[in-house]
């Protein structure tokens, strides 16, 4: 239980400051996921496939980007705590207006301004948490961010679960504007990044994002094909494995959500494992070790048969899957510039995960050209991206608990 004896030295600012960075990406994703539950009423409702509805959802990624360069832009010279209040309010609006959208198109314009004030929530929310913490508390802390979106997934199925029936979809969107409340605790508890202070004072040409992003031009295109690959990863290993299990394995929605509920815990604690272990063994090697564990859990994960071995292979390839993510926060805020740390990160990341959205949709495509063959289609995917991603991991720098500032 390392990890709970590093988060207790933490002091009550600090703990407040993960804890909202927590919140923020945790109540971020519990509103993006409310879309993925309601497609299907959304379509009845205005009249269209599901199809046209989830480009919503495509919009939503392509956004995101551009969301993490303007909102990480702001944050680097007004600060972290003042545009993630703005970031948290923005994107809750956007998703209370969806609740009023008379049509598809109003709905996927509303997603996209979601889609661009989401973007800038990971970026600004990691880099406000890392740069407050002692450096050897940045493995963990790293873990329990990135895992706030697989609660924020739990939680928008609860919350669909428990009152769909009764709201609708548009109440469920209204509901989803209750992360605005979070500003108020942000605004009460959470201090400004001192590393942030102090760059303020810094000469004005150390402060501009060319002159700080000399000689790191390489270095952000080699990040944007690291967090491509890492998204590859996780979309092939989460977003297709429902359909197998109702499809191929032939489980009814009450044994899928078992299942699937049993693969989110394996992520989560798979992420606080791995990112404490990389404060003792490395970024770079934490990441090589999960991803390299997660090739013995394809079996499981794929070819098992019974509602139990599925749920205990599902939870060991999340645990490896989530465990080498839970390392990328801290990784790669500790491989940017200071001057851009708000920005980058989140950039890099948001562009790989655009780049990767449509690994879903061509694995459901050769699965079933594959004569419904899930299990073999996910099995190859997997097993080619995570020979790609240690090779890419490996061959790439690292810079463990580089002093901030």
């Amino acid at each position: 239980m390392a990890f709970l004896s590093e988060l207790r030295e933490l002091n009550h600012q600090q703990r407040h400051t993960v804890l909202a960075s927590f919140l923020g990406w945790t109540l971020d994703a519990f509103d993006f996921f409310l879309l993925t539950f309601a497609v299907s009423a959304i379509a009845t409702d205005f009249k269209v496939g599901r199809e046209q509805v989830f480009v919503a959802v495509t919009f939503t990624l392509a956004a995101r980007p551009l969301g993490a360069f303007l909102f990480g832009r702001l944050a680097e010279r007004f600060g972290r705590r003042p545009i993630l209040m703005l970031d948290i309010v923005l994107f809750s609006a956007f998703e209370f207006a969806t609740a009023f959208s008379p049509n598809l198109a109003t709905l996927i314009f509303l997603r996209f301004l979601f889609g661009f004030a989401m973007g800038g929530e990971w970026g600004i929310g990691a880099s406000l948490a890392l740069e407050s913490i002692p450096a050897k508390a940045r493995g963990v802390v790293s873990g329990l961010l990135q895992e706030g979106y697989a609660v924020g997934g739990l939680l928008a199925g609860l919350v669909f679960g428990l009152f769909f029936d009764q709201i609708g979809w548009r109440g469920l969107f209204m509901v989803g504007a209750l992360p605005a409340l979070l500003v108020i605790y942000v605004r009460a508890k959470v201090p400004e990044s001192t590393v942030w202070e102090n760059a303020r004072r810094a000469p004005p040409q150390e402060r501009r994002v060319l002159a700080a992003m000399r000689g790191f031009w390489g270095r952000a295109l080699y990040l944007v094909l690291l967090m491509t690959l890492f998204n590859c990863f996780s979309h092939g290993s989460q977003d297709v494995f429902p359909t197998f299990l109702k499809v191929q394995r032939g489980l009814n929605a009450h044994q899928t959500g078992i299942v699937t509920t049993i693969m989110a815990c394996g992520a989560v604690a798979g992420s606080l494992f791995f990112g404490t272990l990389s404060s003792r063994i490395g970024r770079r090697k934490g990441i090589v070790i999960a991803v390299l564990l997660s090739l013995l859990m394809i079996y499981p994960w794929a070819y098992a048969s019974t509602v139990a071995t599925l749920a205990l292979g599902a939870f060991l390839m999340q645990f490896m899957v989530q465990g080498a993510w839970g390392i990328v926060p801290v990784h790669l805020n500790e491989l940017s510039p200071n001057a851009v740390r708000a920005m980058l990160p989140g950039l890099v990341y948001q562009t790989g995960n655009f780049i990767s959205a449509l690994t879903p949709t061509l694995l459901s495509r050769w699965a079933e050209a594959n004569d419904r063959n899930y299990a073999q289609t996910m099995s190859i995917f997997i097993a080619c991206v995570a020979v790609l991603l240690v090779i890419v991991t490996a061959s790439g720098p690292e810079a463990k608990e580089k002093p901030f500032g």
